[in-house]
Protein backbone atom coordinates (compact mmCIF):
# COMPACT_ATOMS: atom_id res chain seq x y z
CA UNK A 1 0.00 0.00 0.00
CA UNK A 2 2.14 3.17 -1.45
CA UNK A 3 1.88 6.46 -0.18
CA UNK A 4 2.26 8.49 -3.13
CA UNK A 5 1.48 11.89 -1.00
CA UNK A 6 4.46 14.23 -0.37
CA UNK A 7 4.70 17.91 1.20
CA UNK A 8 2.48 19.17 3.44
CA UNK A 9 -0.12 16.71 2.34
CA UNK A 10 1.78 13.75 3.78
CA UNK A 11 2.70 15.59 6.85
CA UNK A 12 -1.34 16.07 7.21
CA UNK A 13 -2.14 12.94 6.52
CA UNK A 14 1.16 11.70 9.22
CA UNK A 15 -0.39 14.27 12.26
CA UNK A 16 -3.95 12.38 11.57
CA UNK A 17 -2.81 8.39 11.14
CA UNK A 18 -0.51 9.64 14.69
CA UNK A 19 -4.07 11.08 16.81
CA UNK A 20 -5.91 7.64 15.41
CA UNK A 21 -2.94 5.69 17.05
CA UNK A 22 -3.09 7.88 20.36
CA UNK A 23 -6.98 8.04 20.25
CA UNK A 24 -7.11 3.87 19.96
CA UNK A 25 -4.13 3.63 22.44
CA UNK A 26 -6.72 5.84 25.18
CA UNK A 27 -9.91 3.57 24.26
CA UNK A 28 -7.93 0.27 24.13
CA UNK A 29 -5.49 0.08 26.16
CA UNK A 30 -5.95 0.36 30.45
CA UNK A 31 -2.23 0.54 30.89
CA UNK A 32 -1.90 3.27 28.15
CA UNK A 33 -4.60 5.52 30.11
CA UNK A 34 -3.47 4.49 33.52
CA UNK A 35 0.00 5.77 32.23
CA UNK A 36 -0.90 8.94 30.75
CA UNK A 37 -2.87 9.97 33.64
CA UNK A 38 0.88 9.28 35.97
CA UNK A 39 2.49 11.23 33.30
CA UNK A 40 0.34 14.53 33.58
CA UNK A 41 0.39 14.23 37.37
CA UNK A 42 4.24 13.58 37.27
CA UNK A 43 4.78 16.44 34.32
CA UNK A 44 2.83 18.62 36.60
CA UNK A 45 5.21 18.05 40.36
CA UNK A 46 8.12 18.48 37.83
CA UNK A 47 7.29 21.87 36.48
CA UNK A 48 6.02 22.74 40.75
CA UNK A 49 9.75 21.29 41.41
CA UNK A 50 12.55 23.89 41.87
CA UNK A 51 15.20 22.34 40.20
CA UNK A 52 17.44 23.43 37.30
CA UNK A 53 16.22 23.45 33.68
CA UNK A 54 17.82 20.39 32.62
CA UNK A 55 16.95 18.23 35.64
CA UNK A 56 13.00 19.37 34.63
CA UNK A 57 13.73 17.82 30.88
CA UNK A 58 14.90 14.91 32.29
CA UNK A 59 11.76 14.35 34.82
CA UNK A 60 9.68 15.26 32.25
CA UNK A 61 11.56 12.93 29.56
CA UNK A 62 11.40 10.09 31.59
CA UNK A 63 7.70 9.74 32.25
CA UNK A 64 7.11 11.08 28.50
CA UNK A 65 9.52 7.73 27.40
CA UNK A 66 7.14 5.35 29.47
CA UNK A 67 4.01 6.47 27.42
CA UNK A 68 5.74 6.33 24.08
CA UNK A 69 7.44 2.87 25.00
CA UNK A 70 3.67 1.50 26.25
CA UNK A 71 2.25 2.60 22.77
CA UNK A 72 4.77 0.62 21.05
CA UNK A 73 4.50 -2.18 23.60
CA UNK A 74 -0.03 -2.06 22.91
CA UNK A 75 1.38 -2.02 18.72
CA UNK A 76 3.05 -5.15 19.19
CA UNK A 77 0.48 -6.97 21.16
CA UNK A 78 -2.43 -5.40 18.57
CA UNK A 79 0.09 -7.46 15.37
CA UNK A 80 0.51 -10.28 17.81
CA UNK A 81 -3.10 -10.72 18.65
CA UNK A 82 -4.38 -10.12 14.96
CA UNK A 83 -2.06 -13.30 13.76
CA UNK A 84 -4.28 -15.23 15.96
CA UNK A 85 -5.71 -16.38 19.25
CA UNK A 86 -3.66 -19.97 19.05
CA UNK A 87 -0.22 -20.06 21.34
CA UNK A 88 3.12 -19.75 20.01
CA UNK A 89 6.16 -19.48 21.06
CA UNK A 90 7.32 -16.25 19.06
CA UNK A 91 4.01 -14.58 20.08
CA UNK A 92 4.77 -15.06 23.65
CA UNK A 93 8.28 -14.13 23.34
CA UNK A 94 7.26 -10.93 21.14
CA UNK A 95 4.63 -9.74 23.72
CA UNK A 96 7.20 -10.34 26.83
CA UNK A 97 9.78 -8.05 25.23
CA UNK A 98 7.47 -5.54 24.89
CA UNK A 99 6.06 -5.75 28.48
CA UNK A 100 9.94 -5.93 29.08
CA UNK A 101 10.58 -2.23 27.84
CA UNK A 102 8.14 -0.86 29.33
CA UNK A 103 9.63 -2.41 32.77
CA UNK A 104 12.91 -0.74 31.91
CA UNK A 105 11.45 2.53 31.28
CA UNK A 106 9.38 2.62 34.11
CA UNK A 107 12.45 1.57 36.22
CA UNK A 108 14.64 4.34 33.90
CA UNK A 109 11.98 7.03 35.30
CA UNK A 110 11.82 5.98 38.67
CA UNK A 111 16.01 6.05 38.67
CA UNK A 112 15.57 9.33 37.40
CA UNK A 113 13.35 10.86 39.42
CA UNK A 114 14.93 9.05 42.66
CA UNK A 115 18.08 10.59 41.21
CA UNK A 116 17.23 13.88 40.85
CA UNK A 117 14.69 14.25 44.20
CA UNK A 118 17.42 13.08 46.28
CA UNK A 119 20.52 15.00 45.29
CA UNK A 120 18.50 18.20 44.60
CA UNK A 121 19.48 20.38 47.72
CA UNK A 122 17.26 23.28 47.90
CA UNK A 123 18.14 26.99 47.44
CA UNK A 124 19.11 29.01 50.85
Amino acid sequence: MANNASGLTRIIKAAGYSWKGLRAAWQHEAAFRQEVVAAVVAIIIACWLDVTPLARVMLIGSVALVVIVEILNSAIEAVVDRLGNEFHELSGRAKDMGSAAVLLAILLAVFVWLTILLSHQPPG
